[in-house]
């Protein structure tokens, strides 16, 4: 049986979670970097301007990124299902998009960190 208390505190719950989702996942920044990880290499860090392709091989494969106008995507990759190229453009600090197959991972970087980690 639910107590009176046990109703208040219900109704500040619930009408705090809008508040906690609007204050953590929409607080996002621009991306000003992109940070690039092949295989077992060290990771590239390079701005997210001038537009450009670059390729980076990859163990079966060449990968294309492409970089235009403050975001970043991949265009072409040599893995079988393309996930990494439907993913999108990445256009906010924080997102991530990898080819597993391949062990490239791409991340755009802002000023702060949006996560403490990210595992695959």
């Amino acid at each position: 049986m639910m107590t009176r208390a046990d109703r208040v505190l219900m109704a500040i719950v619930l009408c705090a979670l809008p508040l906690l989702y609007l204050h953590i996942w929409t607080d996002q920044e621009p991306a000003t970097m992109l940070r690039m990880q092949v295989a077992d290499m060290d990771a590239t860090v390079t701005p997210l301007t001038p537009d450009r392709h670059v390729q980076l091989a990859g163990p079966i494969g060449e990968s294309i990124i492409e970089i235009r106008a403050g975001q970043a995507r991949f265009l072409d990759s040599p893995c079988p299902g393309k996930v990494c190229v439907h993913s999108g453009w990445l256009r906010e600090a924080g997102q991530l998009a990898a080819c597993l197959p391949n062990r490239i991972s791409i991340q755009l970087l802002g000023s702060r960190p949006r996560f403490d980690a990210i595992n695959f």
